[in-house]
């Protein structure tokens, strides 16, 4: 599977990378002066498995460039706002007219239409107005960002993802053809609030924050400070999880019934009071291999130390950079980490001569090219 990338930030380059984990040859096209991110390109894990090849779409033979490598690719990824790819020449239009069997993928926040499409954005706007962000916090202070994971990468990227390789099924059965995706943040993270939604109408789910029973509005499901400032995630849901939960804990026979809502407070007061009598590693001890659903929260560089990651090797090591490895699992074509970061550029002749694109190579400005024979093949 070929893909093409036209360098973005974000959850495009995240998608990328998704399917490169999964075997997808990627190729990316930079351009002249970077995308933006403003970090080592030796260190952006997002790029990894990638190649790169340098593309001013600015000039005549830029887009010719890009053209080319789509009538050689099964799918197009880009991020730009709606009309962008149109004026540069790198629109649907022309690269589904190159190769009908093209899946091109778009990767937006708002999405290819609607008010708010040629504006400006970031994941924190598009999860606020989808409801999702208004979720999250306690329920006396304003909502708690979960950092651009929510947004970017699991209403975008992941939607982006199950939605090329569906069009790409598609593409590929008898009388299928290619398509565009159009993969917007605000849509994924609705369709990944739908289980609230139905609690919602069921009754189960109160519309603020820090009330229900995955928000922290319990005192069984949330996150407790213990003695050395570091903290215990209690997610104690289900009577026979709580029963060991508050045995290990040590207050079983201290503590009101968790069926008295009218005690809750009082409960939440006991749990957090016990949890700040020892350290975060005196209480992970406690509740090793139990199956009080308790576990530490842990940094980012702390958790690839975790002895359960560790065994799995949810996390691993290649060209110097600890990274999460490629997931999810299979038994009989695993995804690996084959290459290091692509740097900007670095791979144009290599891939001029694997896709069979040579006039890759051409100088930027250089004059535009013909349609050769090999972009048919």
């Amino acid at each position: 599977m070929r893909v093409v990338e036209l360098a973005g930030i974000g959850p495009g380059p995240f998608a990328a990378m998704l399917l490169a984990d999964l075997g997808a040859d990627v190729v990316r096209v930079d351009r002249p002066g970077g995308a933006g991110l403003g970090i080592d390109p030796a260190s952006d894990i997002t790029n990894r498995n990638k190649r790169s090849v340098l593309v001013d779409l600015k000039q005549p033979t830029g887009v010719a460039q890009v053209l080319d490598l789509a009538g050689r690719a099964d799918v197009l990824i880009e991020g730009y706002r709606p009309g962008v790819a149109e004026r540069l020449g790198v629109g649907p239009e022309p690269c589904l007219a190159r190769n009908p069997r093209l899946v091109y993928g778009r990767m937006t926040g708002w999405g290819q239409e609607g008010p708010l499409s040629g504006t400006a954005g970031h994941d924190i706007g598009y999860i606020a107005i989808t409801g999702a962000l208004g979720m999250i916090g306690p329920p006396d202070g304003p909502p708690a960002i979960p950092a651009n994971l929510l947004g970017d990468y699991a209403g975008g990227s992941l939607y982006l993802v199950i939605g090329v390789l569906a069009a790409l099924q598609h593409a590929r059965t008898e009388g299928g053809a290619g398509q565009v995706v159009d993969a917007a943040i605000v849509d994924g993270t609705a369709h990944l609030t739908a289980m609230i939604h139905g609690m919602l109408a069921a009754g189960g789910w109160q519309d603020r924050r820090g009330t229900n029973l995955l928000d922290g509005g319990t005192p069984f499901y949330g996150a407790y400070e213990t003695a050395d400032g570091g903290y215990m995630a209690v997610g104690a849901l289900e009577q026979r999880f709580y029963a060991e939960f508050i045995r290990l804990l040590g207050i079983a026979d201290e503590v009101p019934s968790r069926d008295d809502l009218a005690a809750w407070e009082q409960l939440r007061t006991a749990i957090a009071a016990r949890f700040r009598t020892r350290t975060r590693d005196e209480w992970t001890a406690v509740f090793q291999d139990s199956d009080a659903c308790v576990a530490p929260v842990l940094s980012l560089r702390e958790a690839p130390a975790h002895p359960h990651l560790a065994a799995r090797g949810t996390f691993t090591e290649h060209a110097g950079l600890t990274q999460p490895a490629p997931a999810p699992r299979f038994s009989a074509t695993p995804g690996t980490v084959r290459r290091p970061p692509a740097r900007p550029g670095a791979d144009t002749e290599e891939v001029a001569r694997d896709w069979r694109v040579p006039g890759l190579a051409a100088p930027a400005d250089g004059p535009r090219r013909t349609e050769r024979k090999e972009a048919a093949h």
